[in-house]
C-alpha cells in the first residue's frame, strides 16, 4: 500500500496511471470534499480553449484590480 512521504508525497500505483493515461511530467488537479476523499484529475491541454471567447474587455479595469475583486468573493 502506498504512504505519504515526509514531504507529503504520494506515488499512484502504475495501474491507475494508466487507467487514468497519466504519465510522467503530465499536470494534474486535485480536489478535496467534505468528507476528505481526494480526486485527481489530469489536465489537458486546451481544455479551457474558447471559454472567454466572445466576452468584451473592459479596459478601465486594471489586471491588479480585476484579480482583487475576484479574491474578494
Amino acid at each position: 500500500m502506498p504512504k505519504v512521504s515526509a514531504k507529503r508525497q504520494i506515488t499512484l500505483p502504475i495501474e491507475q496511471c494508466r487507467l487514468a493515461g497519466i504519465g510522467p511530467g503530465d499536470e494534474f488537479e486535485s480536489y478535496v470534499d467534505n468528507e476528505g476523499h481526494i480526486t485527481i484529475v489530469k489536465k489537458k491541454a486546451g481544455a479551457a480553449k474558447g471559454i472567454l471567447s466572445g466576452r468584451k474587455i473592459d479596459s478601465r479595469i486594471s489586471d491588479e484590480a480585476s484579480l482583487e475583486s475576484g479574491l474578494a468573493s
